[in-house]
């Protein structure tokens, strides 16, 4: 994406950015050329590095506004600028509803979505401030448009996000556009722990159309877009990255005996 989108001069914060999906999105930010800072509650092991950058990492608890505040006023202070935000931190585990009190899955609620608003807000203080305002990317899932059994907080999350953006994007209009690219399975490090060997993660790949599970990188190239003045134009919009979807169940129960 580099040698086709420019992103020179442009300062990205992406939230969970130090492993899996969000170190991809912070890789192909930094191919692109941006200054990139992370965040998290705990430092990576190592730096994320590409094309000859460095993300500078900051500690910063998302679920805490004054915090949040904090960080986004340093990014300002010592960058200058703020051009993108990606919103990827989130997460949840498997558990079924009736395993859980309210109070667990209400800690997934705020995770997955009223951090995010928290962070929006934060980064919308500094955008509105620049002439050439902002971009804002959530990182939305297909588990926000279907049932998702075992994670449904974190479902129900990500489908108030995916309504938020929404709204942002007129409310911020014309300044900050503001997207959401939903997101269908991707190979992670941590891919073994939800569909077990290389043979586990295969078959779960071919029930995807396109064959496979996604790359981190795949995602960061669809974020570095969003991003970009190439999509000076989008805003509001949900941009699925999936693979194309989920193949039917009916389709392979109405040829198991053919």
């Amino acid at each position: 994406m580099a040698a086709v989108i420019d992103l020179s001069e442009r300062v990205a914060v992406v939230t969970g950015g130090t492993r899996g999906v969000g170190a991809g999105i912070t890789r192909a930010f930094l191919e692109a050329g941006a200054q990139v800072v992370t965040c998290a509650r705990r430092a990576p092991d190592k730096p994320i590095a590409a094309a000859g950058h460095t993300a500078r990492f900051l500690p910063v608890d998302l679920r805490d506004p004054e915090a949040v505040s904090g960080f986004f006023e340093q990014v300002r202070s010592e960058y200058g600028r703020l051009d993108t935000l990606v919103n990827n931190a989130g997460g949840g585990p498997f558990r079924m509803l009736g395993d859980g009190g309210a109070e667990r899955h209400a800690r997934v609620v705020e995770l997955n979505l009223l951090a995010p608003l928290t962070a929006s807000l934060a980064a919308y203080e500094v955008m509105r401030r620049q002439s050439d305002g902002g971009s804002i990317v959530m990182i939305g899932s297909v588990s926000g448009t279907r049932p998702s059994p075992g994670s449904a907080a974190y479902g129900a999350a990500k489908a108030g996000l995916e309504n938020l953006a929404r709204s942002m994007a007129v409310e911020w209009a014309p300044l900050v556009r503001v997207n959401t690219l939903v997101l269908g399975m991707v190979r992670t490090e941590l891919s073994h722990l939800h569909y077990g060997d290389e043979d586990g993660i295969a078959a779960v790949g071919r029930t995807v159309p396109l064959g496979r599970l996604a790359d981190p990188a795949e995602v960061g190239d669809a974020c570095v877009f969003l991003a970009s003045d190439r999509a000076a134009y989008i805003s509001g919009a949900s941009l699925l990255v999936h693979g194309g979807g989920e193949r039917p169940a009916f389709l392979d129960a109405a040829t198991a005996n053919k």
